[in-house]
């Protein structure tokens, strides 16, 4: 599948070359629908995440990044931010995390919908 926005390769984990093809295809459509609606360019910083990569940046042993349903997307401006969660929420995302640099935005059916947290 091809995406308009993205390259698969943007979600691997720097530590597994090719990984991003354990994305989930629906989980990317969205965020594919989201960057068009949002109408700014989305920077992944982490996509797909292997074990060993998420226990170097001290991940959740849960964490949606494993599986292949969660991206962080870089973000240092409100404005920006604004706009990235709103297109987010607008295409269906019911669970973002927001911190000064990145917005983090997962579609995992085994955690609560409709929740949203900041990173101190």
């Amino acid at each position: 599948m091809s995406y308009r926005y993205f390259h698969i390769s943007e979600f691997d984990s720097p530590d597994e070359p090719g990984s991003g093809a354990g994305m989930s295809p629906k989980f990317l459509k969205m965020l594919d629908e989201a960057r068009d609606v949002a109408g700014v360019p989305f920077k992944i910083n982490s996509g797909y995440r292997t074990a060993a990569r998420n226990k170097a940046v001290n991940g959740s042993v849960t964490s949606s990044h494993m599986i292949g349903c969660a991206c962080d997307i870089s973000c240092h401006t409100s404005g920006k931010r604004f706009r990235i969660v709103a297109a987010l929420i607008a295409v269906g995302f019911t669970r973002i995390g927001i911190s000064e640099t990145f917005i983090h935005v997962d579609h995992d059916a085994t955690k609560t919908p409709g929740v949203a947290w900041l990173y101190a």
